[in-house]
């Protein structure tokens, strides 16, 4: 897809895709804990077709990890349902690196059982000379170990991470990610990674190619990894506002981190998306809300509320800037959307 604009789904997104290629934090759950509608939104998503794929950045735990988390918070999961980071930096490792090299990983369990089984030797110690450093996020990562990643790429190591995620939701806010932690390696060496991790597209590409999928939706919380990963790979993207971008991103994101559809949560999956229409003096509606950019600034118009007013700012505002126009940042309010307000009803701002 080369487009950068918002698409229209006459039928439920769960009905149009086969494959839903889902993130995890700020998606399915939120730290340890769930997030309302997710499970049954995935479940309604099931029972229309579609097959879902867990496809996250968190290279710290094993994808048996994750299954048995899911399943725990009604959304049965297997294994082979789940597609790390770590899965993805193994395989980045493998187009380099021979069989039997040594790698330093830093990182938790997900990450060095997915180096291991690639057929790659896992050392701890850059006095092992390693040929690679693989680096993930784990909340046990400290100091010794990016010291240590630190001198191997220092002394010519190959340094990969799973991916450059500065911050990841928790239960209690927004934590340092894998990208805070890279960058202190990164700050010590000057040496920049390669990333393994979304916005490239690997995971999906993989995902994709284990399921034997005909079209595949990716569904995401970040413009940046998430939707970013889908332009690149030529992925439909759906944007839930239940994680770290919000509505207002959307609204001033480039065309590469333009998603294809909103919703407020997971149960965007099972309602048709209507496509914003452009009409007179400017001005885009999409159901009874519009919206327009005039002398720099975005105006809105009609109905005030829900996701539809999102989805008309959007394609006001991106019409714009595509054509050469101004917006002013300052004039594009907080589009705040009720959780539960999956297909546009009820919502504020």
């Amino acid at each position: 897809m080369t487009h950068a604009r918002l698409l229209g789904s006459d039928i439920p997104l769960a009905e149009r895709y086969d494959l839903a290629l889902v993130d995890l934090d700020g998606v399915a759950y939120r730290g340890h804990e769930p997030i309302d509608g997710a499970a049954a939104g995935l479940a309604g998503a099931r029972a229309a077709g579609m097959r879902l794929v867990f496809v996250t950045n968190n290279a710290s735990r094993e994808p048996e990890s994750v299954a048995d988390q899911l399943t725990s918070l009604d959304i049965p999961t297997r294994a082979d349902d789940v597609m790390t980071a770590a899965q993805a930096a193994a395989a980045l490792l493998a187009t380099r690196l021979e069989p039997g090299a040594t790698v330093l990983v830093v990182g938790g369990a997900g990450l060095v059982t997915a180096v291991r089984n690639a057929g790659f030797t896992v050392v701890t110690s850059a006095e092992d000379r390693p040929d690679a450093v693989a680096q993930g996020f784990a909340p046990e990562v400290g100091w010794a170990q990016l010291a240590e990643a630190a001198y191997a790429v220092a002394g010519g190591a190959w340094f990969v991470a799973s991916n450059r995620d500065l911050s990841l939701p928790t239960a209690r806010g927004f934590a340092p990610g894998n990208g805070a932690l890279v960058a202190a390696v990164t700050a010590a060496t000057g040496v920049e990674p390669d990333s393994a991790g979304k916005p490239a597209s690997t995971m999906y590409e993989m995902a994709v190619q284990r399921a034997g999928a005909r079209e595949a939706l990716v569904v995401g919380d970040r413009l940046d990894t998430d939707l970013a990963g889908a332009r690149t790979g030529g992925f439909a993207g759906l944007h839930v506002l239940t994680g770290v971008s919000t509505a207002r991103d959307d609204v001033l994101a480039p065309p590469g981190l333009r998603p294809h559809f909103i919703a407020a949560d997971l149960g965007g999956l099972l309602v048709p998306h209507p496509e914003p229409v452009q009409g007179a003096e400017g001005w885009w509606t999409c159901g009874d809300a519009a919206a327009r950019v005039t002398g720099g600034r975005l105006e809105l118009g009609g109905s005030t509320a829900g996701i539809d007013l999102v989805r008309a700012a959007c394609a006001a505002a991106w019409a714009a800037v595509d054509g050469g126009a101004e917006l002013d940042p300052a004039s594009v309010p907080e589009l705040r959307v009720d959780p539960q307000d999956a297909a546009g009803v009820g919502a504020g701002r």
